[in-house]
């Protein structure tokens, strides 16, 4: 299950079933849940968890010191939940004092090759980060989010859950929930409708976030005056998920 060549720290703790390929390196601090295959040529520096069934292939770095000038060698955390995939070289690194001190992903979220994640940024659940997607600090993805190759986050910047930003944006502002996003800088084009429609959202949501997402971006509303003719008109989760997701803007939105 483990590789001769593996260099695996005493002080970590791996499952009885993890798999470890040839010159992979291990270090102290690291927890790594049941099920999981760590490919060759792999490092993953602590204090770091990987959860149950993770799959991490060559080349990846886990766990890294971040890239933050500030750090100081500070014991700050990366944290994953169970059936992540991440693929050739991707990097991840741990959070900061100056902010959460961890990293925090979610689960099954698939991170595709040369994918970076700065310091402590926050993933949902079930996210798609496509080939070369860069995520600067502090970045916030919501559950279900969708990142075109070559994507690039701002630090600080919130993407709204079940969003979808084509390949190559730049974005340097927030994207509220249910969007779709393109270009340089992003710029909305609608809601990803297709994407809402694969998951299962019913006639009558995707029909009020029609008619929500035309309060804020086409009737020449401002933001308060949309976000209150939201909530008078419409009562459901998935209007105020997406009215929440604009009021919770630090950033300000993408227009």
């Amino acid at each position: 299950m483990i590789h001769p060549t593996a260099l695996i720290d005493p002080a970590a703790r791996l499952a009885d079933d993890v798999e470890v390929g040839p010159f992979s390196v291990i270090g102290p601090d690291v927890e790594i849940g049941p099920g999981s295959r760590i490919g060759p040529h792999v490092v993953i520096k602590g204090p770091t968890v990987l959860g149950a069934r993770t799959r991490i292939f060559q080349f990846a770095s886990v766990g890294e010191d971040c890239q933050d000038k500030k750090y100081a060698g500070e014991p700050t955390r990366l944290v994953m939940g169970d059936d992540n995939v991440v693929r050739e070289g991707v990097t991840l690194h741990r959070g900061t004092v100056q902010d959460r001190g961890e990293t925090t992903i979610g689960s099954r979220n698939l991170f595709m090759a040369y994918v970076h994640v700065g310091h402590d940024c926050v993933i949902g659940n079930d996210c798609i980060l496509a080939n070369q997607v860069t995520l600067a600090g502090h970045v916030k993805l919501g559950d279900f989010a969708i990142l075109g190759g070559l994507a690039a986050v701002h630090q600080f910047c919130h993407f709204g859950t079940h969003a979808m930003a084509g390949g190559g944006s730049i974005i340097t502002k927030d994207t509220p929930a249910y969007v779709m996003i393109n270009g340089n800088p992003a710029q909305v084009h609608g809601l990803n409708l297709v994407g809402l429609k694969r998951r299962g959202f019913s006639r009558e949501a995707l029909k009020a976030l029609g008619e929500a997402y035309k309060l804020v971006y086409r009737q020449g509303l401002t933001v308060e005056q949309a976000l209150d003719e939201i909530r008078t008109r419409f009562a459901l989760a998935e209007t105020e998920t997406f009215a929440a997701s604009i009021e919770a803007s630090t950033r300000g939105i993408i227009r």
